[in-house]
């Protein structure tokens, strides 16, 4: 497929710095030359093109993760290294419908809608207003703003929604909304929980266990990159460790 205007690219430089760009009529620059940006329209990713005073730049094709990396932000964002195990914990697939709260700038919405496909739905509530518009924005450079619904309010009791998929809890006191995470799932699915303090971690699951949920499991995810050089392969000198702990939990109906 071709590149068109409005299509994101991912420039990659001769030092290898990476640049999430939207083509349009407009000059991409570094420090060292730049380019027209509507000089890509008609080209293929993987394509070597050249700025104006002869540097080399690559045009590649953007992942999910450049652009959960590149998103604006307002707010601490829930890292590629974590969204991976929570998809897959919570069972995120196409036609699911899976209940976020704490929304923040919406790396982990767009990582769901991703998922959901177009029969699935992401039931976001935010309470603050300008992080909710930073999350439409960055889901709207993938498309993906019809999968979905924004709530801007704040949830002291319960969800409006019944029989969800899964609920993922992001915020101060998520402990306060496990009951009604409770009420709101389908019997046997899944809940996950992100908090960033330890403390955090024994108040959710005190409730957890007051509550019908089983299968309750505890995580912390480290990612350690490498710089890939074969003659000298060593870790890279920082590496993004503690973003947070991962809680997740399976509900269960006792009669």
């Amino acid at each position: 497929m071709k590149i068109a205007e409005g299509d994101y690219v991912l420039i990659l430089t001769s030092d290898e710095k990476k640049y999430l760009v939207e083509v349009k009529d407009t000059s991409f620059h570094t420090h060292k030359d730049f380019l027209d940006l509507k000089d890509l329209i008609g080209k293929n990713y993987g394509e070597v093109v050249y700025g104006k005073k002869g540097e080399k730049f690559y045009v590649l094709k953007p992942s999910l993760y450049d652009f959960l990396m590149k998103v604006e932000r307002a707010t601490q964002i829930v890292y590629p290294k974590d969204i991976g195990y929570i998809l897959l914990k919570l069972n995120v697939g196409p036609g699911s419908l899976v209940l976020e709260c704490g929304g923040g700038s919406g790396a982990l919405t767009t990582a769901l809608a991703f998922m959901v496909g177009q029969e699935g739905r992401v039931i976001s509530y935010e309470k603050e207003p300008k992080f909710q518009k930073i999350a439409i924005k960055n889901l709207e450079r993938l498309n993906l703003l019809d999968r979905v619904i924004f709530k801007n309010v704040e949830v002291t009791e319960a969800f409006e929604e019944k029989e969800v998929d899964a609920v993922f809890l992001d915020l101060k006191e998520p402990w306060t909304l496990i009951p009604a995470a409770w009420e709101s799932l389908k019997g046997g699915h899944f809940l996950g929980i992100l908090v960033p303090t330890a403390n955090q971690v024994s108040r959710c699951l005190l409730e957890l266990q007051r509550l019908p949920f089983l299968d309750i499991e505890v995580s912390e995810i480290l990612l350690r990159q490498y710089k890939p050089n074969p003659e000298r392969l060593r870790p890279e000198d920082r590496m993004v460790a503690h973003t947070g702990f991962l809680i997740f939990a399976k509900k269960v109906v006792e009669k």
